[in-house]
């Protein structure tokens, strides 16, 4: 497939540029013009790289880019990098907070669905844009059974905080490091949060609020939507898609 096909079709698939995020989004790095085989990454860095060029790769598929804030001179480690992609004739493509919101095969979306638990609707602006799926359980959940189905889903909690009800309905979820929306999701009656990763500044929030806050992991809340994505992309088009798992810890 060419390149800019697929290029043109994740833009307008994912509405690329529908949300202001840290920096450009999209195809990030120019490679080779003909893609037969993409392999996603929760980020961009050298292990993904290296694993990249390893597995044959055309394009990597990540939902951290290279790109944060103002210009970066293109020198040490970030040059060293750079010049790894330009080398390997390798193409770059990030999607970041349009990954987190997407409501087909997005972060949160995602993550609701392995809960199997539907979305009623959106919330937890950034930049203007909603991007937390607030979801709820027809009937109520026990928090154990929830905890259970999202590590067989996802992988280990890495904290609870169970200062909510012990059945639940409805739950707020906004995927990576979202402590900080944890008075919204009680004041939206959620008996749960399910985020990524906290701060000490954030840890009484919980308690105070009197809800349930599940932090399963930046890097693991972040690995569903370019798994979706992938398979999206593999049911679409003939294209090999394989994700490699390189997690981080946090």
């Amino acid at each position: 497939m060419k390149r800019d096909e697929l290029v043109h079709y994740l833009d307008e698939y994912l509405q690329i540029d529908s949300i202001q995020d840290y920096g450009p989004q999209g195809l990030q790095i120019q490679g080779r013009d003909e893609v037969h085989r993409v392999l996603g990454f929760v980020d961009a860095h050298q292990p993904c790289v290296d694993a990249a060029q390893a597995q044959g790769a055309d394009l990597m598929l990540v939902h951290h880019g290279i790109f944060w804030g103002g210009p970066r001179p293109l020198r040490g480690a970030y040059g060293e990098l750079v010049r790894r992609f330009f080398q390997a004739e390798l193409n770059l493509y990030a999607a970041h907070l349009v990954l987190d919101g997407h409501r087909e095969v997005g972060n949160n979306a995602e993550l609701a669905r392995r809960l199997e638990l539907p979305v009623v609707d959106w919330w937890g602006e950034i930049h203007g844009v909603p991007l937390a799926a607030l979801a709820e359980s027809p009937e109520p959940i026990s928090l154990e059974t929830l905890v259970a189905r999202f590590e067989a889903q996802v992988g280990p909690v890495k904290l609870l905080q169970a200062y909510g009800p012990s059945r639940v309905r409805r739950v707020g979820i906004l995927s990576g490091q979202a402590a900080s929306h944890i008075s919204e999701a009680a004041r939206l009656g959620c008996d749960l949060f399910i985020t990524g990763e906290t701060s000490h500044a954030h840890y009484y929030d919980a308690l105070e609020e009197g809800i349930n806050v599940l932090y399963g992991g930046h890097y693991a809340t972040e690995t569903v939507g370019v798994q979706a994505l992938g398979r999206h992309l593999q049911e679409k088009f003939d294209l090999e898609f394989q994700f490699v798992d390189l997690p981080t810890g946090l």
